[in-house]
């Protein structure tokens, strides 16, 4: 089976390599067809990488608005010259991420079978051009992917995909980031901190619910509470909530790079993840492929992962005094907190391995080929 992954953007390496290396490890031939990333991709393992978009845009540093401006000006001759060639050679063509769906839709390959892969259904967000784009995709293509099953209702009932085309595949836990050559440390003043700490990860968002941890935390006794990411809004209002909470709270609000990341993860006793709204996030995945003791908020994915496997505790969204009962419980109670790393573990190996999603994905390319 020949294929050709193709993310435009350069949106998700992480997910993009770990696919094409599962995929490979299956027996397919894989390409992934993609621009530069901004920052470092995993190194491809056992499969080709081709720049083949938004060469001009990446070739030098430029500001967001420069690559922006160059972006949209290469974008339309870049589909169109995979709309020609992409599909040569390959059986399948699996899209992860296009740029401009409800124009991108009418410019797939023609000569090969065409998979979508919907990342984030219930966040797609509102907007007619939204809609009409997620409505051109599924239609133009021969099976949709998601990684839920709410996601796989969604993508039905509200953007007519048809059901006999929709498969429902797992994200996969990104163990990679798990065994890198080169981690760095934790900062001194982290590591010198002695006690259970509570781990909020990843690009701060309101939808992310980071507010809700820092109001919970107060009374949790003797942990320590680490707000990790770059932010993209207004941090303000949760410094002055966290200075009205009692116990610390630390921010470490910047971009925090793949070897970097692994000692936040081991050094953290539980992950929390009160999203407000959420199909599926690379933020669990991770927890998931360290192991580690999850609380998460009961919606989309994250309830499946609680309802399927126990692999993680779910409490109702925006609900500071669930979310402290539950901290409170699994930070007090090393045998439950183990009981959940195991969970975790099990989960990573199993249901959300990457082998396993390469085996459901090759049966659908399979599929759609033979069609």
């Amino acid at each position: 089976m020949r294929v050709r992954l193709v993310d435009p953007p350069a949106y998700t390496p992480p997910y993009d390599h770990a696919l094409a290396a599962a995929l490979v490890r299956a027996g397919a031939e894989v390409e992934l067809s993609t621009s530069h990333p901004t920052y470092d991709a995993p190194a491809p393992n056992g499969f080709a990488v081709s720049e083949d978009f938004y060469r001009r845009s990446m070739a030098r540093s430029r500001s967001t608005h420069a690559r922006r401006a160059y972006k949209l000006a290469e974008h339309l001759p870049d589909m169109l010259r995979h709309r020609r060639d992409g599909g040569r050679s390959v059986d399948v063509v699996h899209y992860q991420w296009l740029t401009l769906e409800a124009l991108d839709a009418a410019l797939l390959v023609r000569d090969a079978a065409r998979v979508f892969t919907s990342h984030n259904v219930l966040r797609r967000g509102a907007g007619a051009l939204r809609e009409q784009g997620a409505r051109r995709m599924v239609a133009a293509c021969d099976a949709t992917i998601v990684h839920t099953k709410a996601g796989a209702e969604e993508i039905v009932t509200r953007y007519g995909a048809d059901p006999a085309r929709v498969r429902t595949i797992p994200h996969g836990a990104f163990d990679y980031l798990a065994s890198q050559p080169r981690e760095l440390p934790l900062p001194p003043e982290l590591a010198a901190v002695d006690g259970p700490v509570i781990l909020c990860f990843g690009v701060l968002r309101p939808y992310k619910g980071v507010d809700v941890p820092i109001e919970a935390f107060d009374g949790i006794e003797g942990a320590e509470l680490w707000i990790v990411g770059r932010p993209w809004m207004d941090v303000e209002p949760l410094r002055a909530a966290a200075a009205r909470a009692g116990g610390t709270v630390r921010f470490v609000d910047r971009f925090v790079a793949e070897n970097e990341l692994p000692a936040y993860f081991r050094r953290a006793d539980v992950v929390a993840l009160p999203y407000r709204d959420i199909d599926q996030s690379g933020v669990l995945y991770t927890a998931l492929a360290f192991g580690k003791a999850i609380v998460a908020s009961s919606i989309g994915g994250f309830a499946e992962v609680a309802d399927d496997h126990g692999a993680l505790v779910p409490v109702p969204p925006g609900d500071p005094a669930a979310l402290r009962a539950a901290l409170t419980g699994l930070v007090s109670d090393p045998v439950a907190r183990a009981a959940q790393e195991a969970r975790a573990a099990a989960a990573a190996a199993g249901p959300y391995s990457w082998d396993e999603a390469a085996r459901l994905t090759l049966a659908l390319y399979e599929e759609v080929a033979g069609r």
